[in-house]
């Protein structure tokens, strides 16, 4: 945790690396597990243009004008079927576009769920599904077809 929140690390073994500086000799999968255990996640880094493992912590003393920001960079897709609206993201992006949703406090979203490239928002009502994806694409200047 220390050096995450005193370095940008990038990836994995950016991570790996670190620790095997500090005499923590580890392998990536067991830095993978980590990961998840410790529920990091990734942001934009303060260049605008690498991703960066921050801690919860972290993330929510971030503004959400920077998740909102984020989340309008590494949009590719909208889809939905039923009440489950899937985004795709670029690759390492969904954790923290996920977030940005969750920040937002929709009464229409339920909740998330996010993998490395694509997350899933969950709808209380199929009815709402579009107001919410129309919100989406405003916040995101992602539409179909673009």
């Amino acid at each position: 945790m220390k050096i995450i929140k005193e370095k940008e690390i990038e990836n994995q073994e950016e991570l790996v690396s670190e620790l095997e500086k500090q005499g923590i000799i580890v392998t990536q999968a067991t830095v993978s597990r980590d990961i998840k255990e410790l529920r990091l996640i990734k942001i934009l880094c303060d260049d605008g243009k690498k991703y960066k493992y921050a801690t919860r912590e972290t993330s929510e003393s971030v503004t959400l004008d920077k998740f909102l920001s984020l989340f309008s960079k590494v949009i590719i897709d909208i889809d939905y079927s039923g009440n489950i609206i899937a985004v795709k993201t670029l690759s390492g992006a969904a954790s923290s576009a996920a977030v940005a949703i969750d920040e937002l406090n929709w009464k229409e979203i339920v909740g998330t769920v996010a993998g490395n490239n694509t997350f899933f928002i969950l709808i209380d009502n199929v009815n709402n599904v579009q107001e919410v994806i129309k919100r989406l694409q405003s916040i995101s200047n992602f539409h179909k077809g673009k």
